[in-house]
């Protein structure tokens, strides 16, 4: 690991400041021509197969876009048992979690000039979700976006995962989309992938919400579909900050950073302490187990000295880290102090790990300070808000003479009469 030393004074330093320490990375990508490439075809299918075999890691065209029923019927009755299992065990929780943020029940207002003002949710109608994949393959990003999408009552899903090198969708992403009743999946990666999803091609009908990790092009995409469809959010290479005290079990924090750091080398590790002697000691655990685990490589680690707990809740608080662990005393306390953190996994046996797959919340975060607005992925990314206005006769005469001074102060005169013409055929009361 890239080992880093810092030392954070207080609540006074500034979230720039912390950006300069360089802990973040994130890469720059520009998807426009792409974008333009997709929008000025004529065979939008054909285009999409042809950037999927230009960018992703297949090493065959796949034959198709869209994967037939059929293959993920088979690959969910194929699978290994035991991964069958676990994958239904997730998907339960998942399930559970997400019906319990949906309040289906309308909020009627009776204000007091008499009118009614209901306002509901109601689904998108179809949804675009994203898995990455490639050589890796990542059922759990299916799991996370299909089910909230579902539980929102959305009709239609669409799920775009890129193929493997053979040409084909890994057969565990497709056993993971017939187990959450996905009804369209598309072997297409990249930014190709979110555009078609966004605009529609000659196969894929488009979608009103796109949702789902990804690379740097596929944040990129999004952010330039961001206007006509509903995003999840803007998420970089995956974070992790872990606050550390005496109570800390450093193994175990360090394979939750070596656990991270599988990531990839873009994904930032930060661990907090008030003591100099328990950062060395973290220090050298995590070498030491890195150094006999693959696949871990060569991540940032940055070891920030903090005068005290509370003053590693503030730079929690102005970093806004994607994953924020709390394996220390009074954890419940310090967690209800955090505000911008994606996901807060309090006391030592809450591994990020557990969110990453089985717990029940979601793996879709916020990441690069994205947390200071935005949370986890739910279904309120697939619900939307109508409100519905009554204004009975006698709300009307009320109400118009107030229409009309505002909208005549404005310019708008005629906004005025279509509320007095209203109020002159109301009874008086």
């Amino acid at each position: 690991m890239k080992v880093k030393r810092f030392t954070w004074r207080g609540p006074e330093k500034t979230a720039a400041e912390v950006r300069l320490w360089g802990i973040r990375a994130l890469p720059e990508v520009d998807v426009e021509d792409i974008k333009q490439q997709f929008k000025s075809s004529s065979n939008r299918d054909r285009t999409v197969l042809e950037l999927t075999a230009q960018f992703d890691a297949t090493e065959v065209e796949p034959r198709s876009l869209r994967v037939d029923e059929a293959e993920r019927v088979e690959a969910l009755s194929r699978i290994d048992q035991d991964l069958r299992r676990s994958m239904e065990l997730a998907a339960d929780n998942i399930r559970t979690v997400a019906e319990a943020q949906v309040d289906s029940a309308p909020s009627e207002i009776r204000l007091p000039q008499g009118q009614l003002v209901t306002v509901r949710e109601v689904p998108v109608a179809a949804a675009g979700i994203y898995a990455p994949g490639g050589r890796a393959a990542y059922p759990s990003s299916v799991l996370m976006c299909a089910i909230p999408a579902r539980v929102a009552g959305v009709e239609r899903i669409a799920l775009a995962t890129p193929p493997g090198p053979n040409g084909d969708v890994n057969p565990v992403v497709l056993a993971a989309a017939a187990l959450c009743d996905v009804d369209e999946v598309y072997a297409m990666g990249g930014a190709q992938a979110i555009f078609a999803l966004a605009f529609g091609t000659e196969t894929i009908k488009r979608v009103e919400a796109v949702a789902g990790p990804g690379n740097a092009w596929v944040r990129e995409a999004k952010a330039s579909v961001s206007s006509i469809v509903a995003i999840d959010s803007l998420a970089g290479p995956s974070e992790l900050m872990v606050l550390v005290d005496e109570s800390a079990d450093l193994k175990w924090v360090a394979l939750d950073l070596c656990a991270q750091a599988e990531h990839g080398d873009e994904s930032p590790l930060v661990v907090l302490a008030a003591d100099d002697e328990l950062l060395d000691r973290i220090s050298a655990e995590a070498e030491r187990t890195a150094a006999s685990r693959s696949g871990v490589g060569d991540a940032p680690l940055a070891l920030v000295r903090v005068p005290d707990l509370d003053a590693a809740i503030d730079l929690a608080n102005v970093f806004a880290p994607e994953h924020l662990e709390l394996p220390v005393e009074d954890a419940a306390a310090l967690a209800a102090r955090v505000t911008t953190a994606g996901c807060v996994f309090a006391g030592n046996h809450s591994a990020t790990a557990f969110g990453d797959y089985v717990a029940g919340s979601n793996h879709v975060l916020p990441t690069s300070g994205a947390g200071r607005f935005s949370g986890p992925l739910g279904p309120g990314i697939f619900r939307r808000k109508i409100a519905t206005v009554e204004v009975p006769p006698g709300a009307a005469a009320k109400l118009a003479k107030h229409v009309d001074t505002i909208a005549r102060a404005e310019g708008f005169p005629v906004h005025g009469e279509s509320a007095m013409i209203r109020s002159r055929k109301a009874p008086e009361e």
